[in-house]
C-alpha cells in the first residue's frame, strides 16, 4: 500500500449495537475497493476483521480490527469495533483515533441501546457522525420507522441523504436526495435509473429538510434561503461538506452490507463528506512534567507524535503495537522516544494491518494508523515522540471493570503459567485487571462482564496453553467482639530438663473496628517481666489472624495485660507468646463474637423509568438507598450494599435496564452480618475446615 498524506486519509470507526452488521460492512468495503477478492461471511468464519478463534466461534467481534482500503484515490482506514457491551473499551480506544463515526443501525431492530451509547461516545469525542441503516433487504425492514427513531433521539441534524427503492426482498436501489438521482444495484456495479414517481414527493420533502440544515451552516446561505431563493447544487454540496465535517449534519444512508447493496455509495459519501485528519481541530498535548499545553498540527512537517491505542499479544509474533500518528511522520527502522515511560524504543519494520495481515510501508504520515512489532517498553495509552520535542497526548479514558471473579488453575501447578498469560492479556486489554487478594489468597480477574471474562479465559487457553476456572470470589469477612471479659492463659509444660512456663491475665474489650487492635500493658510490680510483654502481644496478634467463629481475621479488639506470673528458670518468650494466644482465643469466645461483612458505596446511573426496579432490587440485596440525584438526564442512585450481594450486579443491572444502566462501587466500611446469614457462613466455614 502506498503512503498517503493527511488530506487523502479518512479514518472511520464502524460503531453500533451488536449484530447491526459492522463487520459485514467492513468486508463489503474491502471487497468493493479491491482490497480483497471475495466477500467474506461471518457465518463462514472467513471475514478479514473477525479472525480471532473466539470471534469465529461466537460469531461476534471481540476486538477492534483495522481494514484499510483505497477508494477514488483516498485511503479509508476502516476500524471495525465490537458492538457487545463487554468490549466497550475497544470502542472508546477507536473513537480516540478516528475523525468520523459511521453508526450502523439495523433496518429491522431500529435504534437499540447500543446505538444510543455509541452516539453518546462519538459526541463526547466531538466526532462527525454518518448513520447507515443496514439490512434493508431483510424481512420486516422499515426505513421510515428507523429514520423517525434516529431523528427523534438524535435531533434534526440527522437528515436522509438517500431514500430506499423497494424494501425487504424487493430492495433494489436508492434515491440520492442531494443529487436528485436514482440508482439500482447489480452486484458491485451501480446503475443510474429514473426516480420512481411514488418517491418524488418524499424526495422533495427531504430535500427541503437538507436545504434548511445547509442554510444554517453559513450566514450568507441562510439569508438567501430565508429570502426564498433556491440554493445552487454547488452551494448545497459545499454546505453539506462543511456541516458534516463540523458535526452539524448527520447524513442518513441505507443499504445491505451482506448483499453489498449501497455500500459503494456509502464509500462515496465518506470520501466526499467525511473529515480528513486535517479537517479536525488541532490536537492539544501537554509538556511532560507540567500542565503547559502544546498545539499539534496534523502535518508531516511538524515534529513526530503518536498515541498507542491498541496492543495485541501474540505468543508467536510477540507484541504488536498499533498507533495513530498525530503529527509529523515516521519511517521504518528508526529510534522513537516513549514519553510516557521515558524510554527509547527501536522501531523495526512499520506495518499497515489489514485484519491479521501485515503490509510493509516505508513511512507513515500524520493522520495515518500503523503498527510495529516487538516493542519492549511500550503499551496502550503511551505517547511516542522525539527526544527533542517530547509531548504527552491525551490518553484514552477506559471504563473501570465492573465484574470480578476468582480464577483457579484447571491443573495444579499452573499458577505461574496462568499469571504470566493473564499479565500479557492485561497489556492487550485496558479494561481487564488481575489482582491477588492477600487475605483470601485468591487470584481475582476483573472485566466488563461475564462474556468478557469468558473470552479472556478462552484466549488464555488458545494463546498461552493454560486453562482457568472462574468462580464467585470469597468475601473477606471479619470477626469482632461485642462484650468484655477477663480471662486467664497459662502455658505450663514439664518434660525432663528445662520446662516452659507462661501465665497471663487479659481483659478483652471491643474498640472501634477501624482501630483493628490495641494492646495495653498494665503490669505492676514485675509479675510479668518487661522482656516478656512484647511476646504476649505477639501471641495475641497471631491469634487475631484466625477468629473464633469462622476463622476470619479479628478487628476492633483491645487486649489489656493486667496480671500473670512467671518462673525464674522455665519462663521464656515462647511460653508467654503461647499463653497470650491461649488467653485471647478463650476470651474472644466469651466476649460475644460476631461476624462482620464489607459494605460497598454504590452509585447506580439509570434513566428515570428504571428507578423503581433498581431501588426494589437494591433493597432485595440488603442495600440501603441513601439518596437520588438527577444529572445529565439520568438518575444517580447512591446506596450502601453488602459486597456479598454485588458480585454479579453488572450482569443483573444490564438485563434490568437493557444495557442503559451503569454503576461504580468502592469499599465503605464493615458491618455486622444479620444473624441468620451469619449462621450459614459460619456453618459453611466449619464444613470447609473439616
Amino acid at each position: 500500500m502506498k503512503n498517503y498524506k493527511s488530506d487523502m486519509i479518512r479514518n472511520v470507526g464502524l460503531v453500533g449495537h451488536s449484530g447491526s452488521g459492522k463487520t459485514s460492512l467492513a468486508e463489503a468495503m474491502l471487497y468493493n475497493s479491491g482490497a480483497t477478492d471475495r466477500l467474506g461471511k461471518i457465518d463462514d468464519g472467513n471475514t478479514v476483521c473477525d479472525y480471532d478463534p473466539e470471534e469465529i466461534k461466537r460469531k461476534i467481534s471481540i476486538s477492534t480490527s483495522l481494514a484499510p482500503c483505497e477508494w477514488k484515490n483516498i485511503k479509508i482506514n476502516v476500524l471495525d469495533t465490537p458492538g457487545y457491551f463487554d468490549f466497550v473499551g475497544e470502542v472508546k480506544s477507536t473513537l480516540r483515533v478516528v475523525e468520523n463515526a459511521v453508526i450502523v443501525t439495523c433496518a429491522v431492530s431500529g435504534v437499540e441501546v447500543g446505538t444510543e451509547q455509541v452516539f453518546k461516545y462519538a459526541k463526547d469525542a466531538g466526532l462527525p457522525c454518518i448513520f447507515f441503516i443496514n439490512k434493508m433487504d431483510r424481512e420486516n425492514a422499515n426505513f421510515n420507522k428507523v429514520l423517525d427513531q434516529i431523528r427523534e433521539l438524535f435531533g434534526s441534524k440527522a437528515v436522509p441523504f438517500q431514500l430506499p427503492i423497494g424494501s425487504e426482498a424487493n430492495f433494489k436501489g436508492v434515491v440520492d436526495v442531494v443529487a436528485q438521482k436514482a440508482y439500482t444495484f447489480d452486484g458491485k456495479s451501480v446503475k443510474e435509473c429514473p426516480i420512481p414517481d411514488e418517491l418524488k414527493d418524499e424526495m422533495e420533502n427531504y430535500r427541503s429538510m437538507i436545504m434548511e440544515v445547509v442554510a444554517e451552516t453559513d450566514d450568507e446561505l441562510l439569508m438567501k434561503y430565508l429570502e426564498g431563493e433556491e440554493l445552487t447544487q454547488d452551494e448545497i454540496q459545499k454546505g453539506l461538506s462543511v456541516g458534516v465535517r463540523k458535526g452539524d449534519i448527520y447524513p442518513i444512508l441505507c443499504g445491505s452490507s451482506l448483499t453489498n447493496k449501497g455500500i459503494t455509495l456509502l464509500m462515496d459519501t465518506i470520501v466526499n463528506y467525511a473529515a480528513s485528519p486535517e479537517d479536525r481541530p488541532d490536537e492539544i498535548a501537554t509538556k511532560p512534567g507540567s500542565n503547559e499545553e502544546i498545539t499539534l498540527k496534523c502535518s508531516a512537517s511538524e515534529p513526530f507524535s503518536a498515541l498507542v491505542f491498541k496492543t495485541l499479544a501474540d505468543p508467536y509474533v510477540g507484541k504488536l503495537t498499533m498507533f495513530k500518528v498525530f503529527s509529523g511522520s515516521l519511517k521504518s527502522d528508526t529510534q522513537v522516544y516513549n514519553v510516557t515511560q521515558d524510554q527509547t524504543e527501536k522501531f523495526g519494520q512499520v506495518y499497515v494491518l489489514k485484519g491479521k495481515k501485515q503490509e510493509n510501508v516505508t513511512e507513515v504520515y500524520a493522520g495515518d494508523i500503523a503498527a510495529v512489532a516487538k516493542l519492549q517498553n511500550t503499551s496502550t495509552n503511551d505517547t511516542l515522540a522525539t527526544k527533542d520535542n517530547p509531548v504527552l497526548l491525551k490518553p484514552i479514558e477506559f471504563p473501570k471493570p465492573v465484574l470480578t471473579l476468582a480464577a483457579v488453575p484447571k491443573s495444579s501447578g499452573d499458577e505461574d503459567k496462568i499469571s504470566s498469560g493473564l499479565t500479557r492479556l492485561m497489556e492487550e486489554d485496558k479494561t481487564f485487571e488481575v489482582t491477588k487478594n492477600n487475605e483470601t489468597g485468591q487470584l481475582l480477574v476483573s472485566g466488563m462482564g461475564e462474556i468478557h471474562l469468558e473470552v479472556l479465559s478462552a484466549k488464555l487457553s488458545n494463546k498461552f496453553g493454560s486453562e482457568m476456572v472462574l468462580s464467585t470470589p470469597a468475601v473477606p469477612y471479619r470477626e469482632t467482639i461485642r462484650g468484655t471479659t477477663k480471662v486467664e492463659g497459662k502455658h505450663k509444660k514439664q518434660s525432663g530438663g528445662r520446662g516452659q512456663y507462661g501465665h497471663v491475665w487479659l481483659e478483652i474489650q471491643p474498640v472501634e473496628i477501624e482501630k483493628e487492635f490495641e494492646f495495653e500493658d498494665k503490669i505492676f510490680g514485675g509479675v510479668v517481666p518487661k522482656q516478656y510483654v512484647p511476646a504476649v502481644e505477639k501471641g495475641i496478634r497471631e491469634a487475631l489472624k484466625e477468629g473464633v467463629l469462622a476463622g476470619y481475621p479479628m478487628v476492633g479488639v483491645k487486649a489489656i495485660l493486667y496480671d500473670g506470673s512467671y518462673h525464674p528458670v522455665d519462663s521464656s518468650e515462647m511460653a508467654f507468646k503461647i499463653a497470650g494466644s491461649m488467653a485471647f482465643k478463650k476470651g474472644a469466645t466469651q466476649a460475644k463474637p460476631v461476624l462482620l461483612e464489607p459494605i460497598m458505596d454504590v452509585t447506580v446511573v439509570v434513566p428515570d423509568n428504571y428507578m423503581g426496579d433498581i431501588i426494589g432490587d437494591l433493597n432485595k440485596r440488603r442495600g440501603r438507598v441513601l439518596g437520588m440525584e438527577p444529572k445529565d438526564g439520568m438518575q444517580h442512585i447512591k446506596a450502601q450494599v453488602p459486597m456479598a450481594e454485588m458480585f454479579r450486579y453488572a450482569t443483573d443491572l444490564r438485563s434490568m435496564t437493557q444495557g442503559r444502566g451503569s454503576f461504580s462501587s468502592s469499599f465503605s466500611h464493615y458491618e455486622e452480618v444479620p444473624a441468620m446469614i451469619a449462621e450459614k457462613i459460619i456453618a459453611e466455614a466449619q464444613a470447609n475446615k473439616e
